[in-house]
């Protein structure tokens, strides 16, 4: 078995905007920054045994202090990106409805083959990222190994361990600079945590983008 130790990286303006990031290669703000740094703070003392982080700026912004704190050195893995979302990538959603309604009304809908225009299917992006972990569990078989990723890479993993399938909206808080761990084995995967912030609590209150709330009639 080897444990996981999932981050999602901290807080982007984009994160604050409700923006689409995708592969956009944004930098933390300063609210992430003290993130990043409160997740260090709270693995110090601990050990791992690598430190795996997605190549896009802000999660290598918040593996940073971590790293440093466990004394390794980050290892950069593409498969662990967020999911593309092709030219709506960086944009907003109600300029997504204005300028791609049709493309808004298929996202909506939150089925796995579905893709943003240039975009990555829900399908495709699954594949991606459960060969990235399987690719660093085979690598670390019985280690414990921190993960700095995004939050729609949680979602896919949060999903396999849960078996919930792809489509429909996403079912679980993933909020910036949280804590997660998960136990892979050969034959599935356990949730020993997920979703701490104990961390964060005198921070600001996150913005949060609630895929259940889009389908609501009265947000629409």
């Amino acid at each position: 078995m080897t444990e996981l130790v999932l981050i999602r990286h901290g807080e982007t303006d984009m994160n604050r905007e409700l923006r689409f990031q995708g592969h956009v290669n944004v930098a933390l703000n300063a609210i992430g920054l003290e993130q990043a740094r409160r997740l260090a703070a709270r693995m110090a003392g601990q050990k791992a045994d690598a430190v795996y982080v997605s190549d896009l700026l802000r999660a290598r912004q918040t593996a940073e202090p971590i790293a440093g704190e466990l004394a390794l050195q980050p290892v950069p893995e593409s498969g662990l990106r967020e999911q593309s979302f092709g030219r709506v990538d960086g944009m907003r959603v109600d300029d997504i409805q204005r300028d791609h309604p049709e493309a808004w009304a298929g996202w909506l809908r939150f089925e796995e083959d579905f893709a943003m225009p240039d975009g990555e299917s829900t399908r495709a992006f699954h594949a991606r990222v459960m060969e990235a972990v399987q690719r660093v569990v085979v690598k670390h078989r019985k280690q414990r190994v921190v993960v700095v990723t995004h939050g729609g890479v949680l979602d896919m993993i949060y999903r396999t361990a849960r078996s919930l399938g792809l489509n429909g909206p996403r079912q679980s808080d993933i909020p910036n600079a949280g804590f997660n761990r998960i136990r892979v084995r050969d034959d599935g995967i356990d949730i020993l945590d997920w979703a701490d912030t104990r961390h964060l609590a005198d921070l600001p209150p996150q913005p949060v983008y609630d895929q259940q709330k889009l389908l609501k009639p009265s947000d629409a």
